[in-house]
């Protein structure tokens, strides 16, 4: 009976130990975790937060006016056109949307661009839609501060079903006017301006 007893005592201890251990890992993994989980809600706290350049993108909020030129031959005059530009924030101010409206070649013409910095990548980045396709141009560039911006972009070009470079530059002449100017490839495989606009806050 002693026996007995010595080995049931012997087994409880072994029992008490393992759970023990296995508290005490579980205990350990969810330490793991939450400090995980913490790192991974910083991360993503710091990718969200709003800084100088959400900043300056607030500031460009208002109703606009531009004036544009369009060259589908550089060798040729310009197509021009006037029209409206309306600028609001959205997301917690961390992207500006803007909706153009103007006439274009005697139609109608509506586009809708969003523009934003990204904390990770440290980036501009851009898009645009308009009603003169069913396809979005991306974009992302930098800008300095003087408000001096470059950017790349593509598209699919309807004419060679391929995807079309642009480059664009913008710059702020003033708090109530900039210049954007777009550049692409001609056939002859050189660049020439295709596109200018100068917008003006009303």
């Amino acid at each position: 009976m002693k026996q007995v007893r010595t080995a049931t005592a012997f087994a409880l201890a072994l029992g008490v130990a393992a759970a023990s251990a296995t508290a005490e890992d579980k205990t350990s993994e969810q330490q793991e975790m939450s400090a995980e989980h913490k790192a991974m809600m910083e991360a993503w706290e710091k990718a969200a937060k709003l800084g100088p350049q959400h900043q300056w993108l607030a500031r460009k909020t208002g109703k606009w006016e531009f004036a544009g030129k369009f060259w589908m031959d550089p060798t040729k005059p310009p197509t021009e056109s006037v029209g409206t530009v309306e600028r609001e924030l959205m997301l917690g101010g961390r992207v500006l949307a803007e909706k153009v409206r103007s006439t274009y070649m005697d139609k109608p013409f509506e586009g809708y661009g969003l523009t934003g910095y990204d904390n990770v990548s440290k980036e501009f980045w851009g898009t645009w839609n308009d009603n003169m396709g069913t396809g979005i141009m991306v974009s992302t560039g930098q800008c300095d501060n003087r408000g001096a911006c470059t950017h790349s972009g593509s598209y699919m070009d309807a004419m060679t079903n391929a995807k079309k470079t642009v480059r664009m530059t913008s710059r702020e002449e003033s708090p109530d006017r900039e210049v954007h100017r777009f550049f692409e490839k001609g056939p002859d495989g050189k660049e020439f301006k295709s596109m200018e606009l100068i917008y003006t806050r009303r």
